[in-house]
């Protein structure tokens, strides 16, 4: 019990710290005084500071991929074993924008760990992003049902913009804040969902699937041609 309790005091020590001042700028050193620990209790836990990192992020990234399964199936239940492609996509942005905005949310030292996790751009973070897809895969396969006959391809970068969307709003909701003088308003965090949604049905649905054939070749910068024009 003893050891459980050192352990997750370092835990939450360095989200805090994290989540307050970034990865760069936090030391082991600084996590153990937080923690009232001693430095070994660090390396005998977690090692070192990217499995420290690591650690953090994979709990919190769990909670997140869980609850967008569970609203995956609970819509392809509803939908007889195939949901429509909007009940999807919200299944797959909605758990991670209302994870973080929102007055109710974004104050949280979770959700503070979250948006730098997704602003700062470090070693550890970026090895779990790039090797845990299995349950992104499920989403696809839902996308397949959802839109058959649609190129896979297309699916792909749909999911990939509707990801996209969302942590951009993450990260620079302070600048969209400031550029529109308040009139986008990001504490409607359902509203911001359903936009992120409306805007990503609308690229996968509207005018069928983009062919190869169909995308012309720019010319090099310096180089347009008539036909360019």
């Amino acid at each position: 019990m003893a050891s459980d309790h050192t352990r997750n005091a370092i835990l939450a020590a360095a989200e805090r710290l994290y989540a307050d001042r970034g990865f760069g700028d936090v030391t082991l050193r600084d996590i153990v005084a937080e923690a009232n620990v001693n430095l070994a209790a660090v390396n005998y836990h977690f090692g070192s500071k990217d499995e420290l990192i690591a650690e953090l992020f994979v709990t919190r990234s769990l909670a997140t991929n869980r609850e967008r399964l569970n609203e995956l199936k609970a819509a392809e239940e509803k939908g007889g074993g195939r949901a429509g492609i909007d009940a999807i996509l919200h299944a797959l942005v909605g758990p991670t924008l209302r994870g973080c905005l929102g007055p109710d949310r974004e104050g949280s030292t979770a959700a503070r760990f979250m948006i730098r996790a997704s602003i700062e751009s470090v070693p550890p973070i970026r090895r779990i992003k790039n090797r845990e897809v299995d349950h992104l895969r499920k989403f696809i396969a839902a996308m397949r049902r959802s839109l058959p006959g649609r190129d896979d391809s297309e699916l792909y970068w749909g999911l990939h913009f509707a990801l996209a969307m969302s942590h951009h709003t993450i990260r620079e909701k302070e600048r969209l804040t400031k550029l529109s003088e308040g009139k986008c308003d990001l504490n409607e965090v359902q509203a911001i969902v359903d936009r992120v949604v409306a805007v990503s049905v609308m690229a996968l649905t509207a005018g069928g699937a983009t062919s190869k054939a169909s995308v012309k070749p720019v010319a090099p910068y310096g180089r347009l041609t008539r036909q360019d024009l």
